[in-house]
């Protein structure tokens, strides 16, 4: 027969006034940890007791009940309500719900209620805040009652918003509770979905990999365009934002990038259309201009305007107040974040004085234009004074025959005369979407152009910076001139012809190399003087080391290492081997300025190389510098996703396309015909590379009225 189970008896539950209970020395909590007692007094009082004390009966030494009860389990609600007792917001003879224990260890009792407690599962506070604001209560209500901060009530709340699948695979320990909080980055719940897919497949799932893939097709709000339109006014006209509670997201990512960049476009405009207000004859409008964009262009020389007593006290005020700060806090590791932004201030308002514009001849600002731009920052660039070949003609008189085509016909000004309107030009350049192939082929022809663009900068900088190669290359295309009859114009049978780009990368502008030369040319055209004659004088009183660099800057602006189409067939082109001969020389000259690619700044990027080039090719590099297994972690994405991460790999290891390495020293004579050897593969002619690229776009320009 059948032993008969045993029923188990719970402990009776009673009231006891509060004036009847004491703490019990058989309570196994000695260290507060956790809600404190005045946050468990506080949540008493709004919702009550919501778990009974768990007593024992208080003996005299015969055995006998005293009506007192000890607390053994439940001694932070008991402190909670001593606490509420002693701020008399609860009477000492209050009812206590408790249930009255007989029997067992009382610290056994102790210990089994703390350890037996479970903590909510995160999904189900998140699930739970979400029902609280559901009926009506805000972020603040809901973290004053559950004693948290407002963001963390926000952040609780954006995890619950992420789609219930993947809230699912969450519960169900599919997925860490990091890699949830990059998925809330947006509310689309079908891309979250979609980007789960991706990655749970191929293991690339790191967060900071999901809040890429993410936010690939968004501009960060740190890009000059952004900063240049403001926030406010893009989420104004209606340009949603996404936002990261969980990381440092710099301001977000601005999602509708067409609304943005009309807005760029639109507010260009207007600055334009004010400075059109000065006079000039021609506006040119675009987010940056590429580097050489004034090539060929006369600059006019303009004058500061003049600093009035009020201006110059405003300055000296400000200085001193800049200096004050300074010298305040030149101890602190970290300022305070209004010292900080009246830093700031100060440096704007000091930088106003410095960038203001010059002051031109009012008949040379109606034959001249200005170029509007954005700078790095997100600040407005006018650059005014530039002076087109076919308008250097004296102008014509307002009024008399043959004026100004129709694009730039007179209007009406104030007084009555005639006015000449200003022509402002936007113009865009439209970029090609590269298909997705495989097999690694030479490189198309525009993407060498661009790379070896990047290395003739860098190399005129090197030459520039380094005297005695440049008077050596001088000398070196002098005595071909003389000894080898290779005859040129003019009166002395040496010049030097300044290569332009005719294909160039977007940030090609705004490198290292580029900057330099740029400044190093302003700096000797600040000195030089403009009369051809007062510039003999000027030249032959610099001394030797000033004559040095001098020549070093003119010969640089020589240097041309660029790429071009060879022409097979002796048409117009580059032959195959003047190209070789000019890559070697180039070479040589590289090797004698120790030019190294990586220290003029240049870096492997989705723009630049990675996403120009096929996925072998991508392969190809990630293998040569970190090996199979990187290559293999990578070689199932698509193009796009593997260029990104492609960049990130290479990024700091000193790789570089094969256009701008150094190239080996060969045995081979400048002067030698080897006509029949064969290029490198890199400028091997490949029609169907260049054809599939889709790189030979050029600038789309767009006459506004």
């Amino acid at each position: 027969m059948a032993k008969a189970v045993q029923k188990i008896t719970l402990s009776s539950s009673r009231d006891i006034p509060f004036d009847k209970l004491v703490l019990s020395q058989s309570n196994v909590r000695r260290v507060k940890a956790g809600l404190s007692i005045e946050q468990l007094a506080e949540s008493i009082a709004q919702r009550t007791l919501l778990q009974s004390l768990n007593v024992r009966a208080v003996v005299d030494a015969e055995g006998n009940e005293t009506g007192m009860f000890e607390v053994p389990a439940g001694g932070r609600r008991y402190r909670a309500l001593e606490l509420l007792v002693k701020q008399k917001r609860m009477a000492k003879t209050q009812p206590v719900p408790c249930v009255v224990r007989e029997g067992g260890i009382a610290e056994d009792d102790s210990i089994a209620e703390n350890d037996e407690r479970v903590g909510l599962h995160p999904i189900d506070q998140f699930r739970a805040f979400q029902t609280l604001r559901n009926l009506g209560m805000n972020e603040e209500d809901i973290a004053a009652r559950h004693f948290v901060t407002p963001a963390v009530v926000k952040q609780r709340l954006r995890l619950a918003s992420v789609t219930p699948t993947l809230l699912e695979v969450y519960a169900e320990d599919g997925m860490t509770l990091e890699q949830l909080m990059a998925f809330s980055v947006t509310d689309d719940h079908a891309r979250q979905e979609q980007v789960w897919e991706s990655v749970s497949k191929s293991g690339y799932d790191e967060p900071y990999q999901i809040r890429r893939m993410l936010t690939e097709s968004t501009v960060r709000a740190s890009d000059k365009r952004a900063q240049f339109v403001g926030i406010a006014a893009y989420e104004a006209a209606g340009g949603g934002t996404l936002r990261d509670l969980f990381e440092q997201d710099d301001g977000g990512w601005l999602q509708d990038v067409p609304l943005l960049d009309h807005l760029v476009t639109e507010k260009l405009k207007v600055e334009a259309e004010t400075i059109a207000a000065e006079g000039w004859k021609w506006i040119e409008v675009a987010v940056s201009f590429p580097y050489g964009h004034d090539e060929g262009l006369r600059q006019l020389d303009g004058a500061p305007a003049d600093i009035t007593a009020d201006e110059q006290a405003t300055i000296d005020a400000l200085q001193a107040e800049q200096a004050k700060i300074e010298a305040e806090y030149q101890d602190a590791d970290e300022l305070p974040d209004e010292v900080d932004a009246r830093l700031g201030e100060i440096e704007e308002a000091l930088s106003a004085f410095d960038n203001r514009p010059h002051i031109f001849d009012s008949v040379e600002i109606a034959r001249a234009g200005a170029f509007v731009s954005i700078d790095g920052d997100g600040r407005l660039l006018v650059d005014r004074g530039f002076v087109r070949p076919e308008d250097e003609t004296p102008m014509e008189e307002p009024g008399a025959d043959g004026d100004a085509d129709s694009s730039a016909a007179g209007v009406t000004g104030p007084d009555g005369s005639s006015v000449r309107r200003t022509v402002i030009t936007v113009g865009g350049r439209p970029e090609a979407e590269d298909e997705e192939d495989d097999g690694i082929r030479p490189l198309a022809d525009r993407l060498v152009m661009e790379l070896t663009a990047h290395r003739t900068l860098a190399l005129r900088d090197a030459v520039a910076s380094n005297p005695h190669v440049a008077i050596t290359a001088l000398l070196h295309k002098l005595c071909l001139d003389t000894f080898q009859r290779e005859m040129l114009c003019g009166c002395l049978q040496a010049s030097v012809r300044e290569v332009h780009f005719s294909a160039q990368a977007s940030d090609l502008k705004d490198s290292a190399s580029a900057k330099a030369i740029d400044d190093r040319n302003k700096a000797w055209a600040a000195d030089m003087p403009a009369d051809e004659a007062a510039l003999w004088d000027w030249l032959a009183a610099l001394d030797d080391a000033s004559r040095s660099a001098l020549l070093a800057h003119c010969v640089s602006f020589g240097v041309n290492a660029l790429f071009e189409k060879v022409d097979r067939y002796g048409g117009n082109g580059v032959s195959p081997h003047g190209m070789r001969r000019r890559i070697e020389q180039a070479d040589r000259l590289a090797r004698a300025v120790n030019l190294d690619m990586v220290e003029a700044g240049w870096r492997p990027t989705v723009e630049n190389y990675l996403g120009r080039v096929t996925k072998s090719r991508i392969l190809e590099a990630v293998r040569e510098v970190k090996g199979e297994s990187s290559a293999q972690l990578i070689d199932h994405l698509k193009k796009s996703e593997m260029a990104k991460e492609a960049e990130r790999l290479l990024d700091g290891t000193g790789w570089l396309p094969e256009p701008l390495r150094l190239g080996e020293t060969t045995s081979a004579s400048d002067g030698s015909d080897s006509t029949g050897e064969p290029l490198p593969e890199f400028l091997a002619d490949d029609e169907d590379e260049a054809g599939e690229a889709g790189e030979d776009e050029q600038p789309h320009i767009i006459a506004a009225e």
